[in-house]
């Protein structure tokens, strides 16, 4: 897809006041005074026991990142946050003090745990304001790699830092395959303007696109480099932190196994040359390095390609591997076993993505070349054979767009409910079939990673092919024109959210909340 600048017309009135407004309050209370701020540092590893309590602070701090010293927040002073190490079953105590400068909380991303301590605000907890406490409890039912993030202005907040892993390990010795280490990576970029952090706006902005960055970053940095030895086999945790870009993640000329989700392991595990995660989405992969040299991290789009980092294998003797072996695993077929029964039935709910432009007002925007998008008529222009946006492509229009003027939905596809409007109720022990269609005829088709909080879902079907080879999630990516079924196991009481995970369409209303009695 050709880069293109738009010149963008808007004889809305209404537009007009709405864009001035927002110019006037870009910054709004998120100052970039960071003369009296700590540094951030490397995460770190803690391991907690069953019954532990840790003290986790989110504060603002300072870090270099293409060259310039910005504000950044972080938990504990490091980005990413501390990577928390747990037992499957263990219970922990998080005691969270909030010492940034907007109302946050703290949301256990795919931990399906006890519904008041899901960190969503108006849900299940009040925000915590600037300067508050809050007392999170955390049991840890399932193996994997998760991850925890604000539920308020994520747009800004996730932005600047505020994420961090969970490792849940299993009892079971064997569980994923022997390594000699293991590595988390969080793949995010953020958009750098004048030596700054591209400034923000009282209410969420980038609506229509979300904010993509223009620096790539591997934990925080943009300098990622890894040391190890040749002959070591690595896992490495893959986590998607990025507001709204989805990564086409590789390690070339090495022989990448994936084995793992959201949610545990995959029923086999196969050989991938990359692997596709949009935001919030997680991936188990291992790779064994037999060779020494340099290794580049790569983001690789139909158009460009990004080197991320480097993982450097310097020389050792080599001693034999069992690494070529790819696994199945009867654990994982075994847990989808009793739900199989279900996936041939009609579908239960059925939901579309669309978008309302309407509060853009009036108008039509003209592109360079002649053709035009309407706000009351479909979008034209662009490439409408790539069924995901990879880069922000309009860069004026998106950075205008707001969470007061632009709503993207979810449609009921049966109530016509939109949004917070959809009010589903389930039975414990229910088995959901969804049908979720993104609408390739909306003003704005793109991509739309889907989440459901506080339990866990099967992939069935993308446009009618079955999935062969199943994992447990928490989120999936549904592509421009997709059909996609999934089916969820209800087993965890309370009331909990379901939205998209592009943190700035979270920010305008693509959400709604159901419950589980």
């Amino acid at each position: 897809m050709n880069k293109k600048i738009y010149t963008i017309i808007i004889i809305s009135a209404v537009s007009l006041g709405s864009i001035w407004y927002f110019s006037t309050k870009s910054n709004g209370q998120f100052s970039n005074n960071i003369s009296t701020v700590q540094e951030a540092t490397e995460s770190q590893i803690v391991e907690l026991k069953n019954g532990e309590t840790f003290d986790l602070t989110a504060s603002i701090v300072k870090k270099i990142i293409a060259g310039s010293e910005v504000k950044m927040l972080a938990y504990n002073g490091t980005i990413p946050g501390p990577i928390i190490k747990v037992k499957k079953g263990a219970e922990i105590t998080i005691n969270f003090t909030n010492n940034t400068d907007v109302p946050t909380t703290v949301h256990s991303h795919g931990i399906r745990l006890d519904n008041k301590f899901d960190g969503v605000p108006d849900v299940t907890q009040k925000e915590v304001g600037v300067g508050e406490s809050f007392t999170y409890k955390i049991k840890f039912p399932d193996e994997g790699i998760y991850w925890y993030h604000p539920h308020v202005r994520e747009d800004y907040a996730q932005e600047l830092g505020l994420y961090g892993n969970y490792i849940v390990t299993s009892p079971e010795p064997f569980y994923w395959s022997e390594v000699e280490r293991e590595e988390t990576l969080f793949l995010d970029d953020i958009l750098i303007e004048n030596g700054k952090v591209a400034t923000f706006s009282s209410v969420a902005d980038h609506v229509l696109m979300g904010r993509f960055g223009n620096v790539m970053l591997v934990n925080g940095t943009d300098k990622y480099n890894l040391n190890i030895k040749q002959g070591e086999r690595v896992r490495f945790y893959v986590t998607n932190s990025a507001n709204t870009r989805v990564f086409n993640f590789s390690i070339p000329n090495t022989r990448m196994k994936l084995v793992g989700g959201d949610n545990g392991k995959y029923e086999r595990e196969e050989w991938v040359d990359s692997v596709l995660l949009a935001p919030s989405e997680r991936a188990v992969v291992e790779i064994w390095f037999d060779k020494d040299g340099n290794y580049p991290i790569l983001h690789t789009t139909p158009n460009k390609t990004y080197t991320m980092g480097n993982i450097k294998v310097v020389s050792s003797p080599v001693t034999t591997s069992y690494f070529l072996v790819a696994r199945t695993n009867e654990d994982t077929i075994s847990s989808i076993d009793p739900l199989r029964q279900y996936f041939d039935k009609k579908a239960d709910k059925s939901l579309a993505f669309t978008i309302d432009m309407g509060g853009m007002g009036g108008g039509s925007h003209m592109m360079p070349d002649g053709t035009t998008m309407s706000n009351s008529g479909m979008m034209m222009g662009g490439n409408d054979s790539e069924k995901i946006e990879w880069e922000d492509n309009m860069t004026m229009m998106n950075s205008m767009s707001y969470a007061n003027t632009v709503k993207w939905k979810i449609i009921d596809q049966d109530t016509k409910k939109e949004n917070e409007k959809i009010d589903w109720k389930f039975k414990v022990g229910d088995k959901v079939k969804i049908k979720i269609f993104n609408d390739p005829k909306s003003m704005h088709p793109m991509q739309h990673p889907f989440h459901i909080h506080g339990q866990k879902f099967l992939i069935l079907s993308t446009n009618g092919v079955k999935n062969t080879n199943m994992v447990w999630k928490d989120t999936t990516l549904i592509q421009k024109g997709d059909t996609v079924e999934i089916i969820v196991n209800m087993e965890n009481l309370g009331t909990w959210m379901a939205h998209c995970h592009i943190a700035e369409h979270l920010e305008s209303g693509m959400m709604f909340s159901f419950k589980v009695e």
